[in-house]
């Protein structure tokens, strides 16, 4: 990316404001790539977000940087944009009658292999508060895996470390953070980390959810929280029967307390507030 990095040379030169024809071409584009539905009022986010990686390179308007992020030269320059353009906040045990729910189902489940999709994993709060779920329901040495996925590396990162500040495990019961994390100390003080064992049971990779689903195993239970809500009705109908289609028979879809999926899916059947099951 010499280009851009030659860029960065100007980058005190001052950046223009985002207009309206610039924030419409990014809305579609963003929408095109993620299906993510901006809505008027987000031009100031919009706006926010880029303003630091256009200083970075030097651009001065954001008409220069739509023009190289739709080149075709530079799709890790596109794939960041869309990291910035995302929302990632999430925290463990975050609506914990979910968590309460998954124990309940893998429990029934028994002793065969189990497994278990966090498809907006974010940074892998979600996730981990699975699999301490499931260790404590099944036990370390059972059969179970968690697949946590998101469309922006840059968190996905963040999650296959499994290192978080202190200040993040509000929510995990004090038995559970004894049990499966790490204090940091000296250079790391007032950090922690994930424990291995727990990590071994969670893989995470990067998946587009509007986009050919990748080779993913079947699920007996799959987490969509906190994100329909950026998707529009037709959006969310093309997202529900592509992860549907990675749900066994009988296996459970759950969305986030803001969510339905009344109108979205034939396939799915309401058993409790936010909790689906296949037929």
């Amino acid at each position: 990316m010499a280009d851009t990095r030659a860029a960065a040379s100007t980058a005190s030169r001052e950046i223009g404001a985002l207009t309206a024809k610039e924030f419409a071409l990014f809305r579609d584009l963003i929408y095109s790539l993620a299906g993510i539905a901006l809505s008027e009022g987000k031009q100031v986010l919009v706006s926010g977000r880029l303003a630091r990686r256009l200083k970075e390179l030097g651009l001065s308007s954001y008409g220069e940087y739509y023009r190289l992020v739709t080149s075709g030269q530079h799709p890790e320059e596109q794939q960041r944009m869309v990291d910035q353009l995302t929302t990632n906040e999430t925290y463990f045990f975050r609506e914990p009658k979910h968590f309460d729910f998954l124990a309940k189902v893998a429990a029934e489940h028994g002793r065969r292999p189990f497994q278990v999709w966090s498809a907006a994993s974010s940074s892998g709060e979600e996730a981990y508060t699975m699999a301490m779920v499931l260790a404590e329901t099944l036990g370390l040495n059972a059969p179970w895996q968690i697949l946590g996925s998101d469309i922006s590396r840059q968190v996905l990162e963040r999650a296959e470390r499994g290192h978080y500040s202190l200040d993040r495990t509000d929510g995990i019961p004090p038995g559970l953070l004894r049990k499966y994390c790490l204090k940091g100390v000296r250079s790391q003080a007032g950090t922690f980390l994930i424990g291995r064992e727990l990590r071994e049971h969670v893989t995470f990779r990067p998946v587009n959810l509007i986009a050919p689903l990748p080779d993913i195993p079947s699920c007996d239970v799959i987490f969509l929280r906190n994100v329909m809500i950026y998707f529009d009705q037709e959006t969310k109908r093309q997202v529900v029967a592509n992860l549907t289609s990675r749900l066994k028979p009988g296996g459970h879809f759950i969305v986030g307390h803001s969510e339905t999926l009344n109108g979205i899916s034939e396939t799915l059947k309401s058993v409790a507030p936010t909790i689906y099951r296949k037929s």
